[in-house]
């Protein structure tokens, strides 16, 4: 082969790694029609995946979480933002911990839930609850709003002027399993009541309805979705 012939293969394989990589992105980046990263569309959206980590009920990754993406559909990320602008106003903010949820992830709960040897981080998300009992009790079921795209688990932070944002005590840490989860609990201090009801308040006056058993937990009123599941991983 000639140096001219040899320097044309390598450009051409060059070109078409470059092409081949800049198609596997795009097919990373891509979501189904009507979802999107709720980052590009709502400001300062602080996003802490939990399920993509071990710190988490399971103390293990979940199956069908890649990337750190907030993926909701349009219409429940359009609402979220303003519930953003809203909390902007007073330098504060909300942080998300799961949205988009894809059925194999609820797969993998119900896979867990049933192994009697895994028994997860107990101590730290459901101390006082029987393992056995999670389906029971409505903490875990075979199919989840999350996987319409339209629920959100979240908080409120406050913006300091340095530092990371800070989360707002609500009296609970997230997934926590329990009554002190319950949004009608009482047995708070006056601060961590009146966090939960700003929670509550602005979330209901922008659309979303709360879920009895978990502060943190709200869903679209009008969700495009109401009767599809969707499983496409969060990447």
């Amino acid at each position: 082969m000639s140096k001219l012939n040899f320097g044309l293969a390598i450009c051409s394989g060059l070109v078409f790694g470059a092409v081949l990589s800049a198609q596997v992105v795009i097919a990373k980046q891509s979501l189904p029609d009507g979802f999107v990263d709720a980052r590009k569309v709502i400001p300062r959206l602080a996003v802490d995946l939990r399920y993509l980590t071990e710190d988490n009920f399971m103390g293990q990754p979940v199956d069908g979480y890649v990337e750190p993406r907030c993926i909701l559909t349009q219409e429940a990320a359009g609402a979220l933002k303003g519930v953003q602008a809203e909390l902007a106003e007073f330098d504060m903010g909300l942080k998300v911990f799961d949205a988009y949820r894809p059925q194999q992830a609820v797969n993998h709960f119900v896979r867990w839930a049933k192994d009697p040897d895994a028994e997860g981080r107990k101590q730290q998300y459901y101390p006082q609850v029987e393992k056995r009992n999670l389906f029971r009790e409505g903490y875990i079921a075979t199919k989840s709003g999350h996987s319409r795209g339209s629920t959100i688990d979240l908080t409120i932070v406050s913006f300091p002027k340095d530092g990371a944002p800070i989360e707002l005590d609500m009296g609970t840490r997230f997934d926590f399993f329990g009554p002190e989860s319950w949004t009608d609990h009482r047995d708070l201090t006056t601060q961590q009541r009146a966090n939960r009801l700003l929670l509550r308040a602005v979330m209901e006056k922008h659309g979303f309805r709360p879920y009895a058993k978990e502060w943190w937990h709200f869903t679209l009123n009008n969700e495009p979705y109401p009767n599809q599941y969707f499983n496409f991983p969060v990447q």
